[in-house]
């Protein structure tokens, strides 16, 4: 990804910088327990290999950017509550910190979890 500076050359902003902007994100969500491979096979990659940005999934234009995130969420919590704001705060913390305009977040629920009531 590349944007023109005012001096001269270019800043480039790898795919992997906004997973993790995006993973810490939706990580400090409310109702958010962890975030999950997209796949099967995604996910076995991710036990021989830790990942900070599993569960995140991002695709840039030149433009703008649009991000699917795999979440699980904590059960009892309302998941549609739940879900729009991890899009909202995600959304945000990547224009605030990147400046580049996200046109769409997709957050798909891919389990729930109980937490230990201790």
């Amino acid at each position: 990804m590349t944007e023109p500076s005012a001096l001269h050359g270019n800043i480039y902003i790898s795919h992997r910088a906004i997973s993790t902007i995006a993973h810490q994100a939706a990580l400090e969500s409310y109702g958010v327990v962890g975030l999950a491979a997209k796949n099967l096979a995604a996910g076995l990659a991710n036990v021989i290999v830790k990942d900070p940005t599993m569960g995140v999934d991002v695709r840039f234009d030149g433009h703008s950017v649009e991000i699917d995130l795999y979440i699980v969420v904590e059960y009892g919590t309302r998941i549609t509550a739940v879900a729009r704001s991890v899009a909202n705060t995600v959304r945000y913390q990547i224009e605030k910190a990147l400046g580049l305009e996200v046109t769409q977040v997709n957050v798909h629920v891919r389990g729930l979890r109980v937490s230990d009531t201790d």
